[in-house]
């Protein structure tokens, strides 16, 4: 195959793409964008509108601002530690010892809560935790004010421009407010225009709460706000503008607003320790200024119209570029998936697309204590492949670059070969302590997905380059973990482990389906790397990859694990992730994959799953399976299933097991529709995987494998 040293290639397969699409007429991309624009008369109390860049968001009530919800401020760098345990000789990081297993006939170290050592580990586990980062909201003059005062109001989200605007009346007074934030700063920038503001009856109020890591769930709002001496907060002035500091134990952080001259200013609210209230001048009744949040101080002079210019620039071309998907709208199913597939789009731009993979809940609210999960890496990032939004994914796929040092470390400490992905992570590549944390294992092919989407894009040297280091110490670690079974003479995966739904018992979960799978996709794209590069591939490898366990077989299906009993009778082991069914929709046929086998699988698992406990990328997972399957309208039925749920806004329902929202379900949704639209290898080029007489274009979409 011919390489070219350049990334040129992607972007030349993006465009060749969307001319050979099911269909090439142009899409009115705008039309259909702003079809689905946010339309609100009321705030919701769990689902803000929402407004950012991928690294920093806002979350906005019906006025445009945090007035009467106490929606979130959330970035990528904002992160606190709790005080240190004062126990004795539980006082630091270091006094962690963790658990040992016996695996394999000897002991191993694993980074699971020790009781002898409960404070430190539950420190480890909640820290650090990700922070609200302020409160800005209306202030009426010091009147208690609801929104039920407010008539007349309406407000709206232009998808195509990144701004909201929000009017209503107050005191039989008109009040408009615009909000927006930049496409590349941590800024918000806010217009009011009312002539309650040239009566001094109406500014802004910006408020800080302390954080804690007390919650593993901190939603809708983040942060704890009855407790003003537990922090500081001090306002410095500066021309046309002020600088608050806040400081929480050792984080430090600053809000550097601007005005324009001598329009604005701001001053302590004497009734509360961390408020501080921004007061039009007298007589003015336009009040424009942008709040920018930073680790350091930025002293910025940015202006309400350069942020809404950047934003409406950056989000002309989010829509204008990448793939596109067109359904009929006419059709009730049609309309309903191109609504969720459009307003997820919207809000992984916000959300899913900053230095770090996101957690659950992206930056709406905090779960895990605002942790990211590797494991679910792969569907938080694949539909910017997918989608051809390279971008967007490259601010955060170096973590696997970034965290080779504690994944090697993490190897080493257990006795293994290579590098050992964790699982609930911070930025720092610490993976908090946790049973499950520990034992999991199926994140760590994922680095091979990527790099093979890439190639597929991009055949380069340059590609190769970029990932050889990461793909040789995962296959070294799952060569490494593999265990050579002299009974059988295979190799097994497990025990101890957890297989992707996480709801067996590790000592006796050997050989899970899904991960046998997995691990050979691994392990046959680490030694394609190799050969592409004119390297020999280490024998391990393929001696590994070509004596893996079978796939568990029992009365004709296949099943979790190895030698699982009452599988399908047992109310906890089908009623979470069917992961059975991606050997074929999420991962092409393995070369041992039984397709009567299968299918027969395929039909044990509609018959008997506990789906409305499903969740999230279950759903997008059954689709995929469905749709390489040949079964179209089975594929949109599951996308739209009534226990897969979407709110008003836009946001995937978390439901009973995880708050809202929880963002695989969106992502997983644009893999699964990117797949649907795009094809598959050995699929026809001219076909597309939705529902016959559907009327469906198609512009610049990847091929899966």
């Amino acid at each position: 195959m011919l390489l070219f040293d350049s990334t040129i290639t992607r972007w030349l397969a993006i465009l060749l793409l969307a001319f050979i699409s099911p269909t090439t007429a142009r899409i009115a991309r705008k039309e259909i964008v702003q079809t689905f624009n946010l339309r609100l008369n009321t705030s919701d109390p769990y689902s803000p509108l929402h407004l950012g860049n991928g690294n920093f968001a806002f979350g906005a009530d019906i006025t445009g601002l945090q007035t009467f919800v106490p929606h979130n401020t959330l970035s990528s760098w904002g992160w606190h530690n709790s005080s240190l345990p004062t126990t004795a000789n539980q006082t630091v990081p270091d006094d962690f010892t963790g658990l040992q297993w016996w695996t394999h006939g000897r002991l191993v170290d694993y980074d699971q809560p020790n009781p002898a050592e409960a404070d430190i580990s539950q420190w480890m586990i909640a820290n650090p935790h990700r922070i609200n980062l302020g409160r800005l909201g209306l202030w009426f003059g010091g009147q208690d004010v609801s929104e039920g005062d407010l008539s007349g109001r309406m407000q709206v989200l232009d998808l195509w421009s990144g701004d909201a605007a929000s009017e209503f009346q107050f005191s039989k007074q008109k009040v408009v407010v615009k909000t927006v934030v930049h496409p590349g700063t941590d800024t918000i920038g806010v217009q009011i225009s009312s002539s309650l503001l040239a009566r001094g009856q109406l500014g802004v109020f910006f408020d800080y709460p302390y954080a804690s890591g007390a919650n593993k769930f901190d939603a809708p709002f983040v942060g704890v706000w009855d407790a003003p001496e537990s922090h500081i907060t001090t306002l410095a002035s500066k021309k046309d503008g002020a600088v608050i500091q806040h400081d929480l134990d050792a984080t430090t952080y600053f809000t550097d607003i601007s005005w324009s001259t001598n329009s604005a200013s701001i001053s302590k609210d004497s009734g509360q320790a961390h408020r501080y209230i921004l007061r039009a001048a007298k007589g003015t009744s336009t009040l424009s200024f942008t709040a920018t949040f930073a680790p350091v101080e930025s002293r910025s002079t940015s202006t309400f119209n350069q942020v809404e210019s950047a934003a409406a620039s950056w989000w002309n071309n989010y829509w204008s570029t990448g793939a596109f998907v067109s359904l009929p709208l006419t059709n009730s199913s049609a309309f309903e998936l191109q609504r969720r597939i459009i307003l997820s789009q919207y809000l992984l731009a916000v959300n899913e697309a900053g230095r770090d993979p996101p957690q659950e809940s992206g930056l709406v609210n905090n779960g895990w204590y605002g942790k990211f999960h590797l494991e679910m890496v792969f569907w938080h990032l694949g539909h910017w492949q997918q989608w051809g939004k390279w971008d967007l994914y490259d601010r955060s796929i170096g973590v696997y670059e970034r965290f080779l040092p504690t994944s090697f470390e993490r190897a080493a400490q257990q006795g293994y070969q290579g590098a050992r992905l964790g699982k609930m992570s911070d930025p720092s590549g610490r993976s908090a302590p946790g049973e499950i944390n520990s034992l999991l294992i199926w994140q760590q092919p994922h680095p091979m997905f990527f790099a093979e989407m890439e190639w597929r894009a991009d055949p380069s040297l340059t590609t190769l380059k970029k990932w050889d280091g990461v793909l040789t110490a995962t296959a070294d670690f799952m060569a490494s973990f593999a265990w050579w079974n002299e009974s059988t003479n295979v190799f097994d995966l497990g025990p101890p482990m957890y297989p992707v739904s996480e709801n067996t018992n590790p000592n006796q979960t050997v050989n899970p389906a899904f991960e046998l799978a997995y691990w050979r996709f691994g392990l046959d794209v680490a030694s394609k790397w190799k050969t592409r590069q004119n390297k020999s591939v280490p024998l391990v490898w393929s001696h590994v990859r070509d004596n893996l366990a079978p796939f568990p077989i029992q009365d004709g299906v296949y099943v979790l694990y190895e030698g699982i009993q009452n599988m399908w009778t047992t109310p906890s082991l089908i009623e979470d992730h069917p992961a059975l069914l991606g050997l074929f929709g999420w991962l092409a046929p393995d070369s041992r994959l039984d397709f009567e086998v299968f299918n027969a699988t395929v039909q044990k698992v509609y018959e008997t799953w506990n789906f409305p406990f499903s969740y999230g990328w279950d759903f997008p997972l059954l689709a995929m399976t469905a749709a390489r399957m040949g079964d179209a309208e089975r594929a949109v039925s599951w996308l739209l299933d009534p226990n897969f749920q979407f709110d008003a806004l836009g946001m995937p329902i978390g439901g009973s097991r995880v708050p809202t929202p929880y963002f695989p379900g969106s992502s997983s949704l644009l893999l699964a529709v990117g797949m649907m639209a795009g094809g598959w290898d050995g699929k026809a080029e001219d076909t597309h995987g939705f529902p016959k007489g559907w009327d469906v274009q198609v512009e610049g979409m990847a091929k899966w494998m």
